[in-house]
């Protein structure tokens, strides 16, 4: 191993460790003592409760667990988005999680708390995907109401997405595990199997201070909405169970009798592991973000036996097409190459900047990718298109569009992994959360926004210049440095992998030796949902 590999090696280890202890710090939510607290009511934490219900020692991955990081400070911080959301296996049946997190304002629904359960029904909805809701919330954040309730895609959309579900026969089992008020009460109900924990769950409209303040009854919760009422008098919901533990034990009995589904069909042969070792990746990628690298060297990493066949090799050198399989599974591989090429012209490319030849042949592999039936994988690390009059008069943008085209429109799931850098209309082209990824996730390197901190800096740094000159205001070089320096800090703190997942533009970081696990059981998902629209790109300027 060389110097460059050991120093590459270091600092991804160093990022993860970061990453990692970033994560613990979220696991305990709201903290200890109101974990403590949950414990004296004979309650589990959220997480507690998905670590029952899971199958033991089975793969699982966690979406949104950055969800709100460094967000609503002024309201005492949101951690995870006060929701825990979960892919795994419940008695054998792939299926998503989701649990509120009552140690995080009791459960409250903040902003960034309604868009990730959003995300959390869209991945069941396109995967035809089980869900299992564990309630335990206090309803919509109140301080914040005007952000969470009244739009399309807020609080509202959660019971649309409950009746589009049951309509097109996805399964939901709801488990009120605590507090289910208000709106959130339809949840239980609009679910095709809800259960109660007596004592501690309730569900009711109004609480009994709303209705003492609205009809001058005078009742207690238990008796308005506890389990009593709602599994012996009112009929909402099915089950009455005695405690945290038997809810979630009845949850996996029932998982245990369900069905098993029609499939997509996408093939897959006995797995087998990368004859390259899978942690050498941590010396692949550079230190600094501008460094050149080999991507095939990742590949040999990421797939079976450490083999691809690769698709019309020798043209359009700076986006790499290959066939292979990941875990068993045939997929069709999209990735930028980080080293400078030579074209078929015998001119230099960049390393990580797509080019028209390359745009083209992405595009035809993708079509391919849909005729057969493969899945389609994303390896992201790119600047974007490449730029100037060549460029320009070759057709770039045609070219780019025909990209654009042929993966916004794949009926096969796709599945993006952002290794570096993903800026600009390469975010798009190579399959950004716009474009309707099954997952996409980043590794502690990733970085998106639309261009790099120093680039964007130059721009912003000349705009603000010329307008301060134009105002008759003298700008000293030592002046142009420091609001340079301020721009580039403010604009590299936003294109943080962290700054991604926090708004949910990533549903997870990962470990980078965790990306065959993201991919096969991504893949295993979507195999729940059979392709029934045809693929067709439309108008096309060829």
């Amino acid at each position: 191993m060389d110097l460059d590999f050991n120093k590459n090696d270091d600092k991804m280890r160093l990022l993860i460790s970061q990453m990692e202890q970033r994560l613990q710090k979220i696991y305990l939510g709201g903290g200890k003592q109101r974990i403590d607290k949950l414990h004296e009511q004979g309650k589990m934490s959220a997480r507690e409760r998905i670590d029952f219900l899971l199958d033991k020692n089975s793969n699982r991955i966690e979406v949104g667990a950055f969800a709100g990081y460094e967000m609503y400070a002024e309201h005492g911080g949101c951690p995870a988005g006060g929701v825990v959301i979960v892919i795994g296996y419940v008695s054998g049946k792939q299926c998503i999680v989701v649990a509120n997190d009552a140690t995080v304002k009791a459960g409250a629904w903040f902003p960034i708390t309604g868009k990730k359960n959003l995300r959390a029904q869209e991945i069941a909805m396109e995967n035809r995907l089980p869900i299992i809701y564990l309630v335990d919330s206090a309803g919509v954040y109140l301080p914040l109401q005007d952000e969470i309730f009244p739009d399309k895609e807020h609080f509202g959309r959660i019971f649309r997405n409950n009746a589009i579900m049951s309509s097109e026969g996805i399964l939901q089992i709801s488990a009120v595990m605590g507090s289910c008020v208000a709106g959130g009460a339809y949840l239980p109900i609009m679910s095709d199997e809800a259960m109660i924990v007596d004592k501690t769950g309730s569900i009711f409209l109004a609480g009994s201070y709303l209705v003492k303040a609205a009809i001058g009854e005078n009742i207690d919760n238990e008796t308005l909405g506890g389990a009593t009422t709602h599994c012996e008098v009112s009929g909402v919901t099915d089950y009455k169970c005695k405690d945290d533990a038997d809810c979630l034990t009845r949850i996996r009995n029932i998982m245990s009798k369900v069905g098993d589904y029609n499939k997509a069909g996408f093939n897959r042969e006995k797995p087998m592991l990368p004859k390259k070792e899978v942690k050498e990746v941590y010396g692949i990628i550079p230190d600094v973000r501008d460094k050149q690298y080999d991507m095939r060297e990742i590949i040999m990493r990421l797939t079976d036996n450490s083999e691809f066949d690769e698709y019309k090799e020798l043209y359009g050198q700076s986006i790499i097409c290959a066939y292979a399989r990941i875990d068993g599974w045939a997929v069709g591989i999209v990735a930028n190459q980080r080293k400078v090429v030579k074209s078929k012209k015998g001119e230099m490319q960049f390393g990580g900047v797509i080019y028209s030849d390359s745009a083209d042949k992405a595009a035809r592999f993708i079509m391919n990718c849909n005729q057969k039936k493969i899945p389609l994988v994303f390896l992201q690390d790119a600047t974007g298109f490449m730029v100037g009059s060549r460029s320009e008069q070759g057709g770039i943008i045609k070219d780019g569009a025909k990209l654009v085209s042929a993966m916004a429109n794949s009926v096969v799931p796709k599945f993006t992994i952002i290794i570096g850098n993903s800026y600009g209309a390469a975010n798009y082209a190579m399959c950004g959360k716009a474009y309707d990824p099954r997952l996409i996730v980043g590794w502690p390197t990733a970085q998106v926004a639309v261009m790099g901190g120093a680039q964007a800096a130059k721009v912003l740094v000349q705009i603000e210049v010329a307008s301060l000159k134009a105002k008759g205001e003298v700008i000293t070089p030592e002046k142009e440095v420091e609001l340079y320096n301020k721009i580039k800090d403010r604009y590299d703190t936003q294109t943080t992998p962290y700054y991604a997942a926090a708004r949910i533009w990533l549903d997870a970081i990962i470990d980078p030796t965790d990306t065959r696990k993201v991919i096969s059981m991504g893949i295993e998902m979507a195999n729940h949902s059979p392709i029934t629209k045809r693929y067709n790109l439309g108008v096309l300027q060829t």
